[in-house]
């Protein structure tokens, strides 16, 4: 049974429990959105949707409804998913926290630049310097600035993503634009989750963190499972303390197999919102 329609002003979602915009833009996933008094603004590449909550339904404002109901996964039942993982008892609080949590089927060019920038980055330092990137480079819409394509990141100097904010981050960016294109990313779609894992750690600015959220955010493959300061916390405190990120890795794939990267946000946003006191 489908958890939503589409209506006159975009996609009504009606099942509330598996959908909370609040869950799944504030999880880590996500960087080029606002929240209003209304609700939420989301601008992936160069489109645009404002997210609305209603007594029975969220609506999700948009002319493009087809294309977020791709974004959002509004057919995937994550209720299934979550019976799933419920098994686990390090799951059951963050599950019941994060309930509304669903991953992004987000545009890969857009997450590899995102990406390198949220590294050792707080969120609205991301936001801004992406803002600001979208300003500069990104074509004008209806709804503000796109996202910038390749070929108009091409035409920025080092300076200019120094002049962004990006820090040491601008010498990764210059270089990642021209080592690979959007048509490539997409065409990784084909091979196994290794194989893009390795290429994607072959780019510039590209670690093992970094390539494991762009395979679950922009590929969809969720046997993966991104370990950084906050999943390296829950793991000390909830098993045995590990130092080394990628055994931590490891070990979390092979406890939730092909389900690990939703496990993984469910367990970072829980983590992340009580600053690793409730887990």
């Amino acid at each position: 049974m489908k958890i939503y329609k589409i209506v006159k002003d975009g996609i009504k979602v009606l099942d509330k429990s598996q959908f909370n915009p609040t869950h799944i833009l504030e999880c880590g996933q996500v960087f080029c959105y606002s929240k209003t008094d209304e609700g939420y603004d989301v601008f992936p590449v160069d489109k645009h949707c404002r997210i609305v909550e209603k007594e029975d339904c969220f609506l999700i404002k948009t002319t493009s409804p087809q294309f977020f109901v791709d974004y959002f996964d509004l057919d995937k039942d994550y209720g299934k998913i979550k019976q799933s993982l419920a098994k686990f008892e390090i799951l059951s609080q963050p599950i019941q926290f994060g309930y509304g949590i669903r991953i992004l089927k987000q545009d890969l060019f857009e997450m590899l630049i995102s990406f390198i920038v949220s590294q050792n980055n707080n969120i609205k330092r991301i936001q801004l310097i992406l803002n600001r990137l979208r300003t500069r480079l990104g074509s004008k819409t209806e709804y503000g600035y796109a996202f910038p394509s390749q070929q108009q990141l091409l035409a920025a100097d080092k300076q200019l993503f120094v002049d962004l904010g990006a820090g040491y981050r601008a010498d990764y960016l210059y270089k990642v634009v021209r080592q690979v294109d959007a048509d490539t990313l997409k065409q990784w779609r084909n091979l196994g989750t290794d194989q893009i894992r390795k290429n994607l750690v072959a780019l510039t600015g590209v670690g093992p963190k970094v390539a494991d959220c762009i395979l679950l955010f922009g590929y969809g493959r969720s046997d993966v499972f991104p370990v950084d300061t906050w999943i390296h916390q829950m793991y000390n405190s909830f098993y045995s303390p590990l130092d080394n990120r990628e055994k931590i890795r490891e070990n979390l794939l092979l406890q939730f197999g092909e389900l690990s990267g939703i496990a993984q946000q469910y367990l970072f946003y829980y983590q992340r919102s009580f600053n690793g006191k409730n887990i």
